[in-house]
């Protein structure tokens, strides 16, 4: 009664840990050392079956990990043509209406009748001196989705049924507790996409650039803000409808994320409309200039719209203190006015241009920060203005 009480707890301890978890690799990582606690191994690992690849890529190794485990391991992959009772055991073995079953190798072989001899998995047992494993198949929404492995050192009592039947009942928690992380991402996924472009909205360009701010704070980290308006969205809509106008949209959408990956890590968001923009963090404006060009280049060369109006604010350039990120899109959101009224074909960058700071400066005439200077007078620019 003690034993069934301690896995009881094990099994809630486990379940509560991964419900904690804030990101899917928390999540692995909590099913990973829940299980191996639970079993009392001392290694415990989870691999997902990634069927079109044909194999088993590991995702965490937790515990006692051998020399050249990584916890979050990038390539450590085992074909299954190399683990023949993989697809026995993750698909076959129930595909006809069973239960998946985990089994228990040895470092002499198969601890149980009915298991081939798998010279892979005892070799690594005996190379990273573990002295027994048990496998669990995971199976999410139906389907063969990995494996739970857990191990014990050389000398340690080996697994028995008794534990092998644990392990597949800690495989289903796992499996629940993967499909909750899963549908948080999506959620998270939607609340900081745009649905239309696949790009991240404003609510992710908030958070992005809060934090970029807060690294120049800290030490002086460069960081860059570009916006840019699609021209001529509405003259598409009104010619060609609403539909077209969302394909002018979508393929801008690709234009920014093109240039935007010649930035590494940089941000490309919709901000709504027909507003886009870039957020990076990086050593040198000059590098945010050049692909705020090429930006201005490839869309001119879109079939439809008119180009783009860009314009670039960077605490690399002399634009004064920058305390927030409401200041830094309003630098942005001047020069992009200022690219739009000269109908530019390059970026305007501020403090660059003489009169993006004094825009910036000017006080708003509405309490909405962002399209301001959409509404600037032209004796304010001191050149003819009409409505973009």
């Amino acid at each position: 009664m003690m034993a069934e009480d301690g896995r009881l707890r094990a099994v809630v301890a486990l379940a509560q840990a991964m419900a904690a978890a804030r990101t899917p690799r928390e999540s692995w990582r909590a099913a990973a050392l829940g299980a191996c606690d639970a079993l009392a191994g001392s290694f415990a690992a989870l691999s997902v079956w990634e069927r079109e690849l044909g194999r088993l890529k590991v995702l965490v190794n937790a515990g006692e990990r051998a020399p050249g485990e990584e916890e979050f391991p990038e390539s450590e992959t085992y074909p299954v043509d190399r683990f023949s009772e993989i697809t026995e055991f993750l698909h076959e073995r129930w595909a006809g209406g069973g239960e998946p079953d985990a089994w228990v190798e040895t470092v002499e072989g198969p601890a149980s009748a009915g298991h081939g001899y798998c010279h892979q998995r005892v070799s690594a047992l005996r190379r990273r001196r573990r002295g027994c494993c048990v496998v669990a198949p995971i199976v999410l929404h139906g389907r063969a989705w990995g494996e739970l492995y857990v191990a014990r050192p050389l000398g340690a009592p080996v697994f028995d049924r008794d534990d092998a039947d644990f392990a597949t009942v800690l495989a289903s928690v796992v499996a629940a507790g993967i499909a909750q992380t899963e549908r948080l991402e999506e959620v998270r996924t939607l609340a900081f996409t745009d649905p239309l472009t696949g790009l991240a909205n404003r609510r992710a360009v908030d958070i992005r650039l809060d934090e970029a701010l807060e690294r120049h704070r800290t030490d002086g980290s460069v960081v860059s803000l570009v916006v840019c308006d699609l021209n001529g969205l509405k003259s598409v809509n009104d010619t060609h409808g609403h539909a077209v106008g969302d394909r002018l949209l979508e393929r801008f959408g690709s234009v920014l994320s093109l240039c935007g990956a010649m930035l590494p890590g940089a941000l490309a968001a919709r901000l709504g409309g027909d507003e886009f923009c870039l957020v990076w963090i990086g050593p040198a404006a000059d590098d945010v200039v050049r692909v705020a060009d090429e930006l201005c280049v490839r869309s001119g060369e879109l079939e439809l719209g008119e180009g783009v109006a860009c314009g670039v604010a960077s605490t690399g350039d002399p634009i004064g203190e920058v305390r927030s990120a409401r200041r830094l899109f309003r630098l942005a959101d001047a020069a992009q006015y200022r690219a739009k009224a000269a109908r530019s074909p390059k970026p305007v960058v501020a403090g660059r241009d003489g009169t993006v700071i004094r825009l910036a400066d000017a006080p708003p005439r509405s309490p909405h920060e962002r399209r301001t200077f959409r509404g600037v007078r032209p004796e304010d620019t001191g050149e003819p203005w009409s409505e973009p």
